[in-house]
């Protein structure tokens, strides 16, 4: 597998060793920790203070687990997430009620929500539906047209025909046609990643979009406040600013608990003029397109679409821009002008996203639509496999009932824990007839469902419950496409560098990764 070639190192606004570990600790990141650190541990000390009342508890917790337990078997929480809060409740009842209790006062992230929802409702019929076009899909694809109804009540989500797509194989081609794409901007290029890291992709990447916003194009990046821990620092917007670049950091750092740190914008979206957008599994950072080397070779994949679908990328960047601005806007830039030449794209495209926000789970309902109404095979690309009891029953009856369900893991991990959990799934998975590979050559980072020669999706979203849950994420569902096929052959491809993982594998798993597994079985809503 040949590496991106290697090019100029564009621009570094950080300098050499500006992250260190004496730098974090005492800067306010590391203040930050500090005081979360000192909060909990306020909490920690007020439980443990209780045990001078250590008699009288022992004599009424059995009625106060009791009660609780009623109470969560009564509650609105997922399946997963009850056996989670009743495990550490049981075995740790105060302290257990408390941190359940916190997490459903949902302290700092209430506001959130209601920024978002308010942005989701003044933008829900912004983008017309052609009813022509539900009406040829229909034709096409009764079941498709069934997921196009279903993402049109979650959100402002219409289907598209005659959209270009085009399906990247690995990250450091997506990189290269993003560069193409983005030296030809005239208006506006709007930029959202979970994860941004100075290196030679990103530098290069500042380069270009500087002088794009020289020349006046208007140039927008939101990334995930997460990196302020690991990556930038607090006043990397102020530096991206001098370049032209305007900034936002979404659920930034702030020195006090809060479940708002439990929600993170895991999407990967770049729009340009409107009428061109990517998604995958790629951010902007020099592993995701093999230039560094951490967990092997890196598989991941991505996705462009230009045409009028484009325009539903713009809409998802801009709810989450706007939900600080006092005086949103939208019309001018879902309502741009279209590339000069005309879309001869065939098949369908339904641009959708999900939010932890909203009680629709869109990710995990549309890979369970495609599970249920598969009738020869489902291919799976994903980095994680931590299921909830839903998504575990469709994985196991499709294959129960005859269709094909393969998934590719990494073969190496880039964390320890997700990797044991996931060994947990494999043994009932594996019983139901599903077949797990593992991508020999490293790490798989691809999030992509292909189905029957004609259903796909390609976007963000992994198996694993945080991103189900949790993240806000996106996607483009593809039916009758060209790029349908091309996920299918790569599929094929990426299987021949796998090992197929047998039960005499299961067998032969050591015995700290089975541990932690079980161990890790009872949190797995956590992880």
């Amino acid at each position: 597998m040949e590496k991106h070639a290697v090019r100029a190192r564009g621009i570094r606004l950080l300098k050499r060793g500006r992250l260190g570990f004496f730098r974090v600790l005492f800067s306010r990141v590391g203040l930050i920790t500090l005081m979360l650190l000192l909060q909990f541990a306020l909490l920690l000390v007020a439980f443990l203070a209780l045990n001078r009342y250590l008699p009288q508890l022992i004599a009424v917790q059995s009625v106060f687990v009791a009660v609780m337990v009623l109470y969560l078997l009564n509650s609105e929480h997922d399946p997963s997430s009850k056996v989670t809060w009743l495990v550490f409740i049981m075995i740790t009842p105060i302290f257990g009620t408390i941190f359940l209790f916190f997490t459903q006062m949902n302290f700092g992230h209430r506001r959130l929500g209601e920024l978002f929802r308010a942005q989701v409702e003044k933008t829900r019929y912004v983008l017309r539906q052609d009813e022509q076009t539900v009406a040829a899909l229909e034709e096409a694809d009764p079941a498709s047209a069934g997921i196009a109804h279903y993402l049109a009540r979650t959100g402002c989500f219409p289907v598209y025909r005659g959209c270009n797509t085009q399906y990247f194989r690995l990250g450091e081609d997506m990189f290269d046609r993003i560069m193409e794409e983005m030296a030809k901007a005239e208006h506006f290029i709007f930029l959202e990643f979970f994860i941004i890291q100075e290196g030679q992709m990103l530098g290069e990447m500042l380069e270009l979009l500087s002088h794009k916003a020289a020349e006046g194009v208007e140039v927008r990046l939101i990334y995930d406040g997460m990196n302020e821990f690991f990556f930038v620092p607090r006043d990397y917007p102020k530096k991206l600013e001098q370049l032209g670049i305007q900034c936002k950091v979404f659920a930034p750092l702030r020195p006090f608990l809060s479940t708002h740190y439990n929600y993170r914008d895991h999407r990967k979206i770049l729009v340009i003029d409107g009428h061109t957008a990517f998604t995958g599994g790629v951010n902007l950072a020099d592993r995701y397109i093999n230039l560094e080397e951490v967990f092997g070779h890196w598989k991941d994949t991505g996705l462009m679409i230009r045409g009028e679908a484009a325009r539903s990328f713009t809409l998802m960047f801009l709810q989450n821009w706007n939900m600080t601005e006092k005086e949103p806007t939208y019309e001018p830039y879902l309502h741009a002008e279209q590339a000069a030449e005309p879309s001869a794209g065939d098949g369908f495209v339904i641009p959708y996203a999900s939010s932890p926000l909203e009680r629709s789970r869109a990710g995990e309902m549309v890979y369970i639509d495609i599970l249920n109404r598969a009738q020869r095979y489902v291919h799976i690309m994903t980095p994680y496999l931590i299921l909830d009891g839903e998504l575990e029953t469709a994985l196991c009856f499709a294959a129960e009932r005859g269709v094909e369900v393969s998934i590719i893991m990494p073969g190496v991990p880039d964390k320890k824990m997700p990797y044991a959990l996931a060994k947990t799934f494999y043994p009932q998975l594996m019983r139901a007839g599903v077949k797990i590979y593992e991508y020999t050559p490293g790490f798989v980072h691809a999030k992509c469902f292909v189905s029957d020669d004609c259903r796909a999706v390609v976007g963000t979203i992994n198996l694993d419950y945080r991103s189900l849950y949790h993240h806000f994420e996106c996607a483009a569902y593809l039916y009758g496409t060209e790029a349908v096929r091309d996920v299918e052959s790569d599929f094929q491809a990426t299987a021949a560098l796998c090992h197929e993982v047998t039960p005499r594998d299961l067998r032969n798993l050591n015995v700290l990764t089975r541990l932690s597994g079980v161990l890790l079985k009872a949190a797995e809503t956590l992880l």
